[in-house]
């Protein structure tokens, strides 16, 4: 009986040692590889993933419409140190995923690491295809991945994200989603000593832009790029009292939610990263300023002959050939018909550098400072240049030979609807109303909106009845950057905005190389009609011209 104790007390001793010593091989010899095990598996199940805030369009009573969130999608993944045939892996793999075979061998041979992303936001086929495989070291789960509820509505706008440079979380790459990336992707969470550190969600992100003019405009403006054959096309739709953003959007574009198949050409923004000539919707400036400075006023006449010759440089009509000289006219003429001597004509009484600096005054020639990333800026140099011909004035006072932005263009003349004050554009709905500057007279600008008025009444083309709309067409010709000089294609704009006195929007829609050269008259400005229509059955905005 004696043994039976000295027995228990080696045998419990024995086994308290085996433990201590299985603890420390755990803890302290392989503690390093298991916590990498545990991190894989936390981040593999989106424990670790910060959830990304939603972005919200708004309706007309501010109701909330989510177009970018967070959807689980299927994540395949290996874990290195679980793979004992690589080479074998790696050829079943390589019939499934686009990577190439050396770099997958690359990724798999790493034994240290336990976690290799093989494919994000997996179609539901592949991810059933890889589980039903069973490959030692490859697995499948559901994490939280972007997505965009509307597909390619507003995709400049918005951008899209990808994998962030650690592979653990995503990161805007393009539009709000990198502009806003820090306040929407949040801090993905970690293991520390053990523990596991909560990840922090982003915060979400409510934009000005009308979920019903946006998909409106993108209609309107997509069957206009159908009808015409045109290379791409632009619309805007701004609140004029206080740059909040309505609407924007371009052709071509892309699907946020697979990009990859995209242009990468496309991913630019066309209203904010791309420069044009505007053409005569330029004109508008152009007698703003001449009016403000008390050069001219809407009655001031000129003898218009159908064209003159600056610098050895002829300049005509455009319908010079088809109707000839309109002999005496005022400018208020100018804008109805489009007269480019008249424009000319009004550059001439203000001078090359008032001319120039009202041009400075608008806008032109620097960012308007909208939240969105890799805004560009108009080109002005033809009248910056040492000793620049007078022919560049003139030519720039009816929109060729100069360049801007749509999101410049349409800031300037927002201005003009505005009563003369500037305000900067912005989507951000927790953003405040921002003026940049006075840049005309509210006088002034009262005198060129009856002008522009006057333009939509005689042309009947943009008239909705009812209603005074101000507005303004642009026929610009392409330059020919190749051999200079331009070529037979045009880029038709049209900005208007209306009720004239009290504007409760302003838009700018532009068609790029429509085929066969059409004037702006016969394609974009039935399309802002038909814009402009909606947007105030939409708003139950009463008529001003009863």
């Amino acid at each position: 009986m004696n043994w039976r104790y000295p027995f228990l007390i080696v045998a419990t001793t024995g086994m308290y040692l085996f433990l201590f010593l299985h603890l420390y091989q755990i803890q302290l010899v392989d503690g390093g590889y298991y916590l990498e095990r545990a991190e894989t598996q936390y981040f593999a199940s989106g424990i670790l993933k910060a959830k990304r805030g939603t972005i919200y369009f708004l309706d007309k009573n501010d109701n909330r419409l989510a177009v970018a969130v967070n959807k689980n999608f299927p994540v395949i993944y290996a874990v290195p140190s679980d793979i004992e045939d690589v080479p074998g892996t790696v050829r079943r793999l390589a019939e499934l995923f686009p990577q190439a075979m050396p770099a997958l061998e690359k990724g798999l041979s790493r034994e240290e690491s336990s976690y290799y992303l093989l494919q994000r936001k997996a179609d539901s086929d592949m991810a059933a295809k890889i589980a039903n495989e069973k490959i030692k070291g490859v697995y499948v789960n559901s994490v939280p991945e972007r997505f965009y509820q509307f597909g390619t509505l507003a995709a400049h706008l918005l951008g899209f994200v990808g994998a962030d440079s650690a592979g653990a979380g995503e990161s805007g790459r393009y539009g709000l989603e990198k502009f806003y990336d820090n306040t929407l992707s949040g801090v993905s969470g970690k293991t520390e000593n053990g523990k596991i550190i909560q990840p922090r969600d982003g915060e979400d992100l409510v934009l000005t832009v009308d979920m019903n003019i946006q998909r409106e405009a993108e209609r309107i403006l997509g069957a206009l790029v159908k009808d015409y054959n045109a290379k791409g096309g632009t619309v805007i739709v701004e609140e004029p009292a206080t740059g909040k953003i309505l609407a924007m959007g371009g052709y071509p574009n892309f699907n946020p939610n697979n990009y990859s198949q995209g242009n990468i050409g496309d991913f630019l923004n066309p209203m904010i990263q791309k420069i044009y000539e505007p053409g005569s919707v330029f004109k508008v400036i152009t007698m703003a300023a001449g009016i403000d400075l008390g050069k001219i006023t809407p009655d001031t006449t000129y003898i218009d002959a159908g064209a003159l010759t600056i610098n050895g440089r002829k300049i005509s009509n455009y319908d010079f050939q088809t109707r000839g000289a309109y002999g005496k006219a005022t400018m208020t003429n100018v804008i109805e018909h489009s007269i480019n001597t008249g424009a000319v004509f009004a550059e001439g009484k203000i001078g090359n550098e008032p001319f120039r600096d009202y041009l400075l005054k608008f806008g032109f020639r620097q960012k308007t400072g909208i939240d969105l990333p890799g805004e560009v800026s108009g080109d002005l140099k033809p009248l910056f240049s040492r000793g620049a011909p007078q022919v560049n004035f003139a030519t720039a006072s009816f929109g060729q030979g100069v360049a801007v932005t749509p999101i410049e263009l349409i800031s300037a003349i927002a201005a003009i609807a505005n009563g003369g004050k500037m305000m900067r554009p912005y989507v951000n709905s927790a953003s405040a109303p921002q003026e940049v500057a006075a840049v005309i007279n509210p006088s002034t600008a009262r005198l060129v909106i009856e002008m522009m008025v006057s333009a939509v009444d005689k042309a009947n083309v943009a008239a909705i009845k009812g209603y005074s709309i101000a507005g303004k067409t642009g026929t610009a010709y392409v330059p020919n950057f190749k051999h200079g000089g331009y070529t037979d294609n045009v880029i038709n704009t049209y900005v208007g905005f209306g009720p004239a006195d009290n504007p409760r929007f302003i838009a700018l829609i532009k068609l790029d190389e429509p085929e066969n050269a059409p004037l702006a008259g016969v394609t974009v400005v039935p399309a802002f009609r038909d814009l402009a229509q909606f947007i105030f059955n939409y708003y139950n905005v009463p008529p001003d011209r009863l």
